[in-house]
């Protein structure tokens, strides 16, 4: 019987999926299976997905295999179209028959969990050649219907390691700037405090101190005395002014112990009446943005392998040298500076290291620089990662608009460049177009016909918005986008994260605009009001591959959570949450992991998990709550899992129920591959391939795919084809195996790494650059 050809079997749109299917041949499934030693539960907790390949029971009682699939396209982190081989063997078969799948499918992401999610599955195509009919529509509805919604599920990592990279072109954003910031250096204990500009005071009710209200730092003004007071960890230092100098507070005024007794205070109070100063440190104080280099003594260098390149392994800094003596480059917020040493000057360099940046390896305790040099895998996967959609489902009938207060009558500020204006005296983000306000808030938009509200969820967002460039506050707005959806009754929004911090520029991804956003500042009541954007200096950002993100620098930048905002005004109450402010999409852990202050995300309650998790509403369906079930699925613990034993002797893992009922057989990864023009094949221990046919497998030709296309890669004989696009397919499938092998040891283990794409590294948490076992 000749193949079926299922392609164009319908359409859809929205997110993409995956592929699945691989070959086996010549022995029973069961020996197949099992063939491969069977997984221990530790091996399986590591694997975010639960492993492949998979095995499944169809509806007649076959047995079917499916490898692991093979990416080839993965359009707008939406939709996916994937190959794979599979094993089918019939009731009472001898042995089964091996054959290739084309899948399409639309995918959901959840990034914290590294998950991708593909349904609905549909089969293009298909090259069973020697099933019949009837049995090839049995695999059919097996792979389309049959596999449970809950392992419907890759690892993020799988997929990332089979793109094509130099398909990934970065679409830069532009005005994005890169005028380095100040940056202050330091070899003995230092640190530094970041103002939001000029300082802003607040009163303290019932108190003759004042706080400041636009720094992550605990400082305070006591005006009686002239003089300004420091909180650094529990020690406290004192100054006539913030220029200085700075020197041990001694014995604090009596105003301290009678700071209110609630959250806001609790961890100045922790700290009174204040431990021993045994050395006053450094202190830098800046109105603009700065960044501070801090080293133990002199750098220590160590040399980066395959490079003339060293880098210094005593600072949580990222700084490496062309030699001990050469020039310096400091990577922060995602944009390298160089200088002749460390006092500068200083220049943006991003688009002009070295060739040797390149060559970092992967096992560098510091590899996570290379999403950070242009042209590099890594950086093509950082600006993947920043564009994949998070999106929520909302019921405009039962959603309402949060509340909106002015300070005074709105007032809009035209934006340049555009026929739009933006209010500027409110926390909420709210846009005039023509005689409508639209306000994005938590990653949805919503329309009014008034300033002031009611606010409705909006089906349509004008283009105009859109429009809006880098040099405005409100820029992150255009990130946030409705979706195209033919439910009636709900509204579908995705935010990237542009929205919450992270934009594309010179081919990577970086933290912020590079502009300084002044915040609003008014006066009038008791409290001043200060509403702040976030910078995009100030608090040594950096890439986190592990999150997709960009996590905050270390203590000596601030204790509290939003870097250069240490208090939130809540205009309803009119008072400050101090410590409150966080921003980014995964909540309080770093600059790119919270919300914009301006959201109202409270860090201390843990909230905001993903761009759309504050809502915590039923009227707001998340986009990722599928992440948990699957990840709690996968994990094969309790009573839900069993062995069952076959003929060669090995235990395949079973889930719900007994062999045959429909559970998903874990093994290890496989060799088997589905070939771009049809065929099965195989890689032996010694590199050579091998091809399924009529039941055997024997020496590959040198095929070329089916459709006309080439792998661009040279082979063995000199000519492209589908070995090419083979030997990329393993290297991917075994790159993306460590890599999910390492997340999930990384993440049972409690710690977020991020130093290296090897599980760790630098001095941050995680350890070295060692991959984990």
């Amino acid at each position: 019987m000749k193949p079926m050809n299922m392609r164009s079997r319908g359409g859809w749109r929205g997110p993409a999926a995956l592929v699945v299917a691989a070959a086996l041949g010549g022995q029973s499934l069961h020996t197949l299976l099992l063939a491969q030693a069977a997984p221990t539960a530790e091996a399986v907790e590591q694997q975010a997905d639960g492993g492949w390949p998979r095995a499944y029971e169809t509806a007649t009682k076959a047995r079917l295999l499916i490898y692991q699939p093979q990416i080839a396209s993965w359009e707008g982190q939406r939709h996916m179209v994937a190959y794979a081989a599979a094993g089918y063997e019939a009731p009472g078969a001898a042995r089964p028959v091996l054959g290739s799948v084309k899948v399409e499918s639309n995918t959901s992401v959840a990034l914290e969990e590294r998950l991708v999610k593909f349904s609905p599955v549909k089969v293009t195509e298909t090259n069973f050649p020697t099933l019949s009919r009837e049995q090839v529509q049995d695999l059919l509805a097996a792979l389309e219907q049959g596999i449970p919604d809950d392992e419907r599920v890759i690892a993020l990592d799988r997929i990332l390691t089979n793109l094509d990279h130099s398909q990934i072109v970065p679409r830069n954003v532009e005005g994005v700037k890169a005028d380095p910031p100040t940056i202050y250096y330091s070899t003995r204990p230092a640190i530094l405090v970041n103002f939001d500009g000029d300082p802003v005071w607040s009163p303290i009710k019932d108190n003759d101190l004042k706080f400041a209200v636009n720094t992550n730092w605990d400082v305070f003004q006591l005006e009686s005395a002239s003089t300004i007071y420091l909180r650094h960890d529990n020690t406290w230092l004192k100054a006539a002014s913030l220029k200085g100098p700075w020197s041990a507070a001694g014995q604090l005024p009596a105003s301290f112990p009678k700071l209110p007794k609630d959250d806001n205070w609790s961890d100045v109070v922790a700290a009174l009446p204040g431990g021993a100063v045994t050395s006053v440190p450094t202190v830098f104080v800046s109105t603009t943005p700065a960044e501070l280099i801090l080293v133990p003594g002199a750098p220590t260098y160590q040399a980066v392998a395959g490079t003339s390149l060293v880098w210094a392994s005593n600072t949580d800094a990222d700084i490496f040298r062309l030699g001990a003596k050469g020039t310096v480059y400091f990577l922060v917020s995602g944009r390298w500076f160089s200088a002749p040493d460390f006092n500068g000057p200083w220049k943006f360099a991003s688009l002009e290291l070295p060739a040797d940046f390149r060559k970092i390896s992967l096992e560098h305790p510091r590899s996570r620089v290379l999403a950070s040099v242009p042209g590099t895998p890594q950086a093509a996967e950082a600006v993947v990662l920043a564009n994949v959609p998070q999106t929520a489902r909302v019921n405009p009938k039962e959603l309402k608009g949060p509340d909106v207060v002015y300070q005074g009558e709105p007032q809009f500020q035209p934006i340049e460049q555009t026929k739009v204006a933006r209010a500027v005296n409110t926390d909420k983000d709210i846009i005039r177009v023509g005689d409508r306000y639209y306000m994005c808030y938590q990653g949805v938009w919503f329309v009014s016909k008034t300033a002031n509200g009611p606010w409705d969820p909006a089906e349509t967002v004008p283009a105009e918005i859109y429009q809006i460039p880098a040099s405005s506050s409100a820029h992150h707005v255009t990130y946030v986008t409705v979706v195209e959806d033919d439910d009636d009754e709900w509204i579908t929004y995705a935010a990237v994260a542009g929205y919450t911090g992270m934009t594309i520029a010179w081919g990577c991804a970086v933290w912020g605009t590079g502009w300084y956003y002044p915040p609003y500042v008014g006066y009038g009541g008791f409290y001043p009001i200060y509403y702040p954007f976030y910078p995009s200096y100030g608090y040594g950002a950096w890439y986190n591959p592990w999150t997709g993100a960009y996590g905050r620098g270390a203590a000596w930048y601030g204790p509290y959570g939003g870097a250069g905002v240490g208090a939130r005004y809540n205009p309803v109450s009119g008072t400050y949450s101090r410590g409150a402010a966080a921003w980014g999409p995964y909540g309080a852990r770093g600059v790119a992991e919270g919300f914009n202050p301006r959201t109202g995300t409270y860090a201390r309650t843990r909230q905001g998990s993903g761009v759309y998790g504050s809502w915590g509403s039923t009227s707001v369906q998340r986009g990722n709550q599928w992440a948990q079930t699957a990840r709690v699925t996968n994990r094969f613990t309790g009573t839900t899992t069993r062995a069952t034993q076959g003929s060669g002797g090995g235990a395949a893992i079973t889930r719900n129920g007994p062999q045959g009922s429909g559970g998903v057989a874990r093994t290890g990864s496989g060799d088997v591959y589905a070939g771009r023009d049809g065929n099965v094949y195989r890689r032996q221990d010694d590199g050579s391939w091998q091809k399924y046919d009529g039941g055997n497998w024997g020496a590959g030709e040198r095929p070329t795919p089916r459709d006309g296309t080439n792998s661009g890669t040279t082979n063995r004989a000199g000519t492209n084809d589908t070995y090419g696009q083979l030997e990329r397919d393993r290297a991917a499938r075994t790159e993306g195996s460590t890599r999910t092998r390492d997340y999930g040891t990384m993440r049972g283990s409690g710690t977020t790494g991020g130093g290296s794409y090897r599980g760790g590294g630098g001095m941050r948490s995680g350890g070295g650059g060692r991959r984990p076992g």
